[in-house]
């Protein structure tokens, strides 16, 4: 399984292949943008999550990206 995660917006989803894991976020990104949309908050769920607006909306920078293995 891989999971595919986009720390800035905390959006996340998954599949059995890096391949599905990519179309499946890139679904769940699009669903979030149209809903934000359609309720009017793109603007500010993009500024509370640290987006900068110039010439076009920046992401915040990722200071660090961490895998930790986990055993259950």
């Amino acid at each position: 399984m891989y999971v595919a995660y986009i720390p800035q917006l905390r959006l996340s989803s998954c599949g059995y292949t890096i391949e599905e894991a990519d179309k499946n976020i890139r679904e769940v990104i699009e669903i979030f943008f149209k809903e934000t949309d359609r309720k009017g908050t793109t603007k500010e769920v993009l500024e509370e999550a640290g987006f900068l607006f110039d010439n076009g909306w920046r992401a915040p920078e990722i200071l660090k990206l961490e895998r930790i293995s986990l055993a259950i």
